[in-house]
């Protein structure tokens, strides 16, 4: 285990799942040990009950999804829900780049419209079709996002938001760069993760072994432990925008494994 991983410190005052309080960057050592206890149903963080939202329909075809998504194969396209109407794209510069970018797509009469290119971070090691905990790989794929948090108050977004301490971080990364303020902002990534609860939930349907808490979260100058880290700024945006109506998705993975 690092000393990167030993070194983080997550704040577990006033959260009901704490055991899930960490994101795949901190490693399973930053939690309170043998923690692992998730909220009440339907109970976010420490501040309000939240709605638990309908998960996506995921049937989709390649038929259904207008090609332009730039990058993006026809097996790609094909996973991407036939009802979503957002699509958060990560686009990796290397299979094993830390390093990726990220455009917002939204859905129009007109096919999909892209918004700014944000840079941004993954893993250290690069992508994976296989995740597993604790390898240092961002995993490819479609996934949902349903649900987000954070140490500061909701800025206004749509989704169900928890606010808690339980999102509180310190030590370094890999880098040497400080992870204070890294979680300020949260978006859940729907890999190996229950559905409608709050981004702390440690609840794991693929199994422990599997990994998870892959958040898109506040980006920290430095590589991730599986992790899409964004400025605070493009964070906050984000937030703004995404709509649980529009069933958002995320499209990740290094440009080469995007174009299957």
């Amino acid at each position: 285990m690092s000393a990167t991983v030993l070194a983080l410190s997550i704040t577990l005052a006033g959260c009901g799942g704490i055991g899930a309080g960490t994101a795949d960057d901190a490693g399973p050592a930053a939690v309170g040990a043998g923690d692992t206890s998730v909220p009440a149903s339907g109970a976010f963080g420490t501040t309000q009950a939240m709605p638990r939202p309908t998960a996506p329909d995921t049937e989709a075809s390649a038929a259904s999804v207008p090609a332009r998504l730039p990058g993006l194969g026809p097996r790609t396209l094909a996973e991407i829900p036939g009802n979503a109407r957002q699509v958060v794209l990560v686009t990796g510069r290397g299979k094993n780049s830390p390093t990726s970018r990220v455009v917002l797509y939204n859905r129009t009469s007109a096919g999909w419209e892209p918004g700014e290119t944000w840079p941004a971070h993954n893993a250290l090691k690069g992508w994976t079709d296989n995740h597993v905990a604790g390898d240092l790989h961002s995993p490819i794929g479609v996934f949902t996002l349903t649900d987000a948090g954070g140490l500061l108050k909701d800025p206004g977004t749509k989704l169900p938001y928890d606010q808690s301490h339980g999102f509180t971080i310190g030590g370094k990364g890999f880098d040497g760069e400080p992870l204070k303020g890294s979680f300020d902002y949260v978006v859940a990534i729907n890999y190996n993760r229950k559905t409608g609860t709050t981004p702390l939930d440690w609840t794991r349907p693929l199994g422990n072994d599997k990994g998870g808490g892959i958040w898109l979260h506040v980006d920290h100058d430095g590589p991730t432990h599986g992790c899409v880290s964004l400025t605070k700024k493009h964070m906050r945006e984000l937030l703004l925008t995404l709509d649980p109506d529009q069933h958002p998705v995320i499209v990740m993975g290094d440009a080469e494994s995007l174009k299957r």
